[in-house]
């Protein structure tokens, strides 16, 4: 059994103003946690890996498709395999947040 403390993961930042970490690994999906300053914005990008968040502080705004779609604290979400999705905090506070990805994700590149 693995178990990961958050107070033991190191934040890298990904892109400005977007902070990931991460915690448990497995075989077949992983758990990050991140991070989103007021104002940054994950680039629209997509991958293989099923994606399902939990927002625990803050809201941002996904945009899938051409269609906004705001999270909040206490919201969760899944983003399909494949899908092409941004995300942006469009607000004074930051969020915060875990997400799981299956089959494990590798580091983003969202450059």
């Amino acid at each position: 059994m693995q178990v990961c403390d958050t107070a033991d993961s190191e934040f890298t930042e990904v892109v400005d103003g977007v902070h990931i970490a991460p915690l448990a690994v497995g075989e077949r999906m992983n758990v990050q946690h991140f991070h989103i300053e007021p104002g940054a914005v994950v680039p629209e990008h997509s991958h293989p890996n099923e994606q399902v968040g939990f927002v625990a502080r803050g809201t941002f705004t996904f945009l899938v498709d051409g269609e906004e779609q705001v999270v909040g604290a206490g919201d969760s979400y899944v983003v399909p395999a494949e899908e092409p999705h941004e995300a942006a905090n469009r607000t004074d506070e930051p969020v915060r947040g875990i997400d799981v990805f299956s089959p494990p994700r590798d580091e983003p590149n969202w450059e």
